[in-house]
């Protein structure tokens, strides 16, 4: 396992490298519009090697992300953030083939950020989950297996058992079943350990043995 997780993150690396490389003589050598055919063909052929190389690195750096979490930590959480990394992954890599491209990036940033706005709004929700999902990874109030005892507006107190950590919700065991909880609820909500009852000595009765005449002591 520790030799696979280092090979993912050399594959990770050294293709990460090959695509900075390739961004590099694509935007300094290569020109898609208004250009000969040379220059066409480099820009294209780097182009080329950003999709590739960069999907590539993309994959291996977030498989070992999440397996160095989930080493740690837990496999729900480690999954989580390969989810997450592999997002920001390939949205970083459509600006780069899009600067290779030549497309305007000052003009793209001006349509990503409206369209972020709206999708923001639309999805705050959804996302609010997404980031008290990594909230909760980073800080780690609870790991797959504790017994946490929640207080919430929402669920009020609650004795669980913690089943698993999604990027939406946080499974837990209840005496009424199984229950999900979203992350933002259960990162607005106080967490801590319930209390076990005391044990109480047993005590034996008294008991009276007979003398060998037959009486009682």
């Amino acid at each position: 396992m520790k030799h696979s997780l280092k090979r993912q993150w050399l594959i990770g690396i050294v293709a990460a490298v090959i695509t900075v490389a390739a961004v590099g003589v694509g935007k300094g050598f290569g020109k898609v519009t208004h250009s000969s055919t040379h220059d066409k063909l480099i820009a294209w052929s780097a182009a080329a090697v950003v999709v590739i190389a960069g999907a590539y690195s993309i994959r291996h750096l977030a498989t070992a992300l999440g397996r160095l979490v989930a080493r740690n930590s837990n496999i729900g959480a480690g999954a989580t953030l390969r989810l997450v990394a592999t997002g920001v992954g390939y949205l970083i890599l459509v600006f780069a083939l899009l600067g290779v491209l030549g497309v305007s990036l000052q003009q793209l940033l001006i349509g990503a950020g409206l369209a972020g706005v709206i999708l923001g709004i639309a999805a705050q929700q959804s996302l609010g989950n997404i980031f008290a999902a990594i909230v909760l990874l980073v800080a780690r109030p609870f790991v797959v297996g504790d017994d946490i005892r929640v207080r919430s507006g929402v669920v009020g107190v609650l004795d669980v058992k913690v089943l698993g950590i999604g990027l939406t919700y946080v499974t837990v065991r209840t005496d009424d079943g199984i229950l999900k909880i979203p992350n933002s609820a259960m990162l607005a909500s106080g967490i801590g350990r319930p209390h076990s009852a005391p044990e109480t000595p047993v005590t034996k009765p008294n008991t009276v043995e007979p003398h060998a005449d037959g009486t009682n002591s």
